[in-house]
């Protein structure tokens, strides 16, 4: 489902409560830690930011790349953990590397990514994230 500006938190919730698991002793519990989202956060927080300041609606070549670095990392952090991969879960549940795709050199859609990652860190607290 695509985000736009009156979806992007109930999907974010939907995403968070579809991470939820059960452990063995019956609690629920979210295997994703907060330093791990954290880590994905600080550097959608920097893009946040300097697309705040960027006027017009196309992003400059240097922000489009800061935005494929992003994507990349994600993907790396994805694909670096064992058997139990809580960040590769995550980011296929959250859709993050297509959403990273659809943002392209526009200014909107890369904040609207950013406010998207900022209501699943939020709702992962929100639900118990560690």
């Amino acid at each position: 489902m695509e985000i736009n500006k009156q979806n992007y938190v109930d999907i974010a919730e939907r995403v968070i409560k579809d991470l939820i698991k059960t452990d063995k002793s019956g609690k629920a519990k979210l295997s994703l830690s907060t330093s791990k989202i954290r880590n994905i956060l600080s550097m959608v927080s920097a893009l946040y930011t300097d697309a705040q300041h960027t006027r017009g609606e196309k992003l400059s070549e240097d922000m489009v790349g800061r935005v494929q670095y992003l994507r990349m990392r994600i993907a790396y952090e994805a694909g670096r953990e064992g058997r139990e991969n809580a960040v590769k879960e995550f980011a296929n549940t959250a859709e993050l590397l297509p959403r990273i795709s659809e943002i392209g050199n526009s200014r909107q859609k890369l904040l609207l990514f950013c406010n998207y990652m900022e209501a699943l860190v939020a709702y992962h607290k929100f639900y118990g994230g560690d």
